[in-house]
């Protein structure tokens, strides 16, 4: 084991480690895949507030917001407004309260609105400051519920394959299309992520 561990430590050397998140190998068919439903909404119309996050900041909403952790802290606080959308990208696995979270995350919601959520499954423990929880599409969409979304307004979708799990076992690697593989399996979801839709 200690020389596989080496080898792999070894090899760093020759992957480029992304530091930019959204290159990463991990991520491209969930960014893709939120890019895709957000464009399909009226994005000049809405409002939208993402949590510890700012990666759809020029995608022209009608109003946009950020709450960025410690200052805003989205398992005890809520802002005096609604949203049309809530996203969190790679947050909800490192709070302490998830439930408390999406619970406020309902709450600020208008009715109908959306809440996208996306986290890691298959990868390994990154602590910043926490990393608490993974969840499979099926937990994913029952933690949604259980926190007030009507499960039949409740989408999910999961994206991994063996070569990207060990590729990003000890370093994140950036994407390159002629070394890479996005093809899907399902024994293997490196990332998922939700689409919730509160009640009108």
């Amino acid at each position: 084991m200690t020389k596989f561990i080496n080898c792999f430590r070894k090899f760093r050397f020759f992957r480029k480690e992304s530091d930019e998140p959204s290159k990463q190998w991990l991520r491209v068919v969930m960014n893709d895949s939120v890019d895709q439903l957000i464009a399909s909404m009226s994005t000049k119309e809405i409002s939208v507030f993402e949590v510890s996050g700012s990666r759809l900041k020029g995608a022209g909403f009608k109003s946009y917001k950020v709450g960025e952790y410690p200052e805003f802290d989205i398992c005890s606080d809520t802002l005096d407004e609604q949203f049309d959308l809530i996203i969190a990208e790679q947050v909800f696995e490192h709070l302490l309260y998830p439930h408390r979270a999406a619970k406020n995350i309902y709450k600020m919601l208008k009715p109908g609105g959306c809440f996208i959520v996306s986290t890691p499954f298959l990868v390994r423990y990154h602590p910043q400051p926490n990393d608490r929880t993974r969840w499979t599409e099926t937990g994913l969409r029952y933690f949604l519920e259980d926190c007030g979304f009507p499960l039949g307004g409740i989408q999910t979708g999961s994206w991994g394959n063996r070569s990207c799990v060990i590729g990003n076992l000890f370093f994140w690697v950036s994407y390159k299309k002629l070394l890479h593989s996005l093809k899907n399996d399902p024994y293997y979801p490196v990332v998922v992520w939700g689409v919730a839709r509160r009640d009108q």
